[in-house]
């Protein structure tokens, strides 16, 4: 069967000053993959993903998602339009319990059974149990749990993960691994991950990021093999930004 594109940039463009975070980068999205964003630290990837979700507005450029031209909507918008976007630095209400958090979510959506649903996105991130906890207390893996929680209880077509096992311990990402296959191909994911192992065990596709531009883009065993890939990141340091 074809690829159907979900998402596509042409050109994409940001300046900070003097620095060009994200330099006419070229980028397209399949429907029902998992499509992982990498690079150095300072490759641009957080800017990147900023502009695609709204929280950032492009110099240049243009971001078409499911056929629409969606480059000036603001970040509200594209979640109504079915991106969600969980971000690099974990952003929870620390004051409120785990299930009004999701719970806020939940409701974004008609529903006639509030509970059931925020219990059931609790259970799907290995949170069921912590419902009534408030959710600053929480562990830092478990607070990056919830926030994925809270993205998928938006029930998006593209979901945006800005390093989602940063905090977390082995077995919760493992948890993870499974969680992310069991969404496709209803969900469309987008990762940026510093960990290769979780990248490699993933991806349909990898595109890397490198000063702002697009080193390469391909399958896994392709970015694994390519030299320049190797050169930049994976034979380096694996940071991310």
């Amino acid at each position: 069967m074809a690829a159907v594109t979900l998402l596509e940039a042409r050109g994409l463009t940001r300046s900070f000053g003097g620095l060009r975070a994200v330099d006419h980068v070229d980028f397209t999205l399949n429907s029902g993959e998992i499509h992982a964003l990498i690079g150095p630290n300072g490759a641009g990837k957080t800017t990147f993903v900023s502009l695609l979700s709204g929280r950032l507005q492009p110099d240049a450029g243009q971001i078409r998602f499911d056929g629409a031209d969606v480059t000036r909507l603001p970040a509200h918008a594209r979640v109504a339009q079915g991106i969600a976007y969980t971000f690099q630095i974990t952003s929870i209400y620390a004051g409120l319990t785990v299930a009004d958090n999701l719970a806020l979510a939940v409701q974004r959506h008609p529903t006639r059974d509030l509970a059931g649903e925020t219990a059931r996105a609790a259970a799907r991130v290995g949170l069921g149990d912590h419902l009534g906890q408030v959710a600053g207390l929480l562990s830092y893996g478990h607070q990056r749990l919830l926030e994925i929680g809270m993205g998928l209880a938006l029930r998006p077509r593209l979901l945006i993960l800005d390093e989602p096992t940063q905090g977390l311990a082995n077995k919760e990402i493992e948890g993870f691994t499974a969680l992310i296959r069991s969404l496709l191909p209803e969900t469309t994911v987008l990762l940026i991950e510093h960990n290769m192992d979780v990248v490699m065990a993933l991806a349909d596709r990898i595109t890397v990021l490198n000063f702002g531009k697009v080193l390469a883009s391909g399958a896994p065993a392709e970015i694994r093999a390519n030299r320049a890939v190797q050169d930049a990141y994976l034979g380096g340091h694996h940071a991310a930004d």
